[in-house]
């Protein structure tokens, strides 16, 4: 049985094919209406979340499934003190699929080797976010016309960002990228993800303006309040970097602006009527690319599938 718990699960060969689906779906909606009819998916969300839950409901409904879940343990048997794991088997006896969102890293990692149905990991604290990376090549590929031989920029939270460390893990599998990191010394990309990259593949530098002219694709990344154990921390680094219409000039007339949402003030509300601006619609096909990652998953168990990893 197939699960992602990591962007890596998935083959480029795959995630190509994830990228012509969730296409295929935005052409012709109506082609997919039943397609999981009679299925259930558990959403199990130990963290807030507004568009990963939102679409991934809304990908399942429009698919013709239905929904079960929490938004917030507080109201389960968690809250008596019930694991983990339990919570796991309990849950993949009642539905067909589970997405986790848990704030301890590798929570949907040990819970896929448990659970009887498939599993897809909806961000692990500070760790992964893989269908954010779906999403996020998605919108590249439709939006750039290619997924390789790009300029990133990835600015902001790039320690605690499982964001962009899930999109570096990606787009390193294609050949002629290139990587700069913008960030804070304290919040600079941690080293595991850099030592995926080689030493002309990226640069760490700490001015946004010093990229921005030489960038294909801008990440912006919000600094995340809830990983600082110091708020005071929190409150010098909040604000380092804030994209507004003036840096904008100094931009690619062909770079398009990425944002996993949601923002706080790192890109200010003038930016979104600027046409490369492009976090908006990169939401939106969140939901087609959560709806090609189901419909995947439940093919590859139908046929039989393992993981390889």
């Amino acid at each position: 049985m197939r699960h992602l718990t990591e962007i890596s699960d998935f083959s480029v060969e795959e995630i190509s094919q994830l990228i012509s689906v969730s296409r295929d779906i935005m052409t012709t909606p109506q082609s997919y209406i039943d397609s999981m009819r009679g299925k259930v998916m558990a959403t199990l969300f130990y963290e807030p979340s507004t568009r990963t839950k939102f679409s991934f409901e809304a990908a399942m409904q429009r698919l013709g499934g239905s929904v079960i879940g929490f938004a917030g343990a507080e109201n389960t048997s968690v809250a008596k003190g019930e694991t983990l794991s339990d919570t796991v088997r309990m849950v993949s006896a009642y539905a067909d699929l589970i997405v986790m969102r848990h704030y301890i890293a590798g929570a949907p990692m040990q819970s896929a080797k448990i659970s009887e149905v498939p599993v897809i990991n909806a961000g692990d604290g500070g760790n992964q976010h893989p269908t954010q990376t779906l999403t996020d090549l998605v919108t590249i590929s439709r939006e750039m016309g290619r997924l390789d031989n790009l300029r990133i920029a990835v600015a902001g939270d790039l320690k605690y960002g499982r964001t962009v460390h899930s999109l570096v893990k990606a787009m390193v599998r294609y050949p002629g990228n290139k990587f700069y990191f913008v960030s804070p010394e304290e919040l600079k990309m941690p080293d595991y993800v850099k030592e995926l990259l080689s030493e002309g593949q990226y640069e760490e530098v700490q001015s946004l303006e010093d990229v921005l002219g030489d960038s294909d694709v801008l990440y912006m990344t919000r600094i995340q309040k809830e990983r600082f154990e110091d708020v005071r921390e929190y409150d010098r680094l909040n604000g380092t970097y804030i994209l507004d219409a003036e840096k904008m000039k100094s931009a690619s007339e062909n770079m398009i602006v990425m944002h996993p949402l949601p923002r706080v003030n790192e890109i200010t509300e003038e930016v979104d009527s600027d046409p490369r601006a492009k976090y908006f619609q990169q939401a939106k096909y969140g939901m087609y690319a959560r709806m090609a990652l189901i419909l995947m998953l439940e093919d590859m168990k139908k046929r039989g599938q393992h993981d390889t990893n």
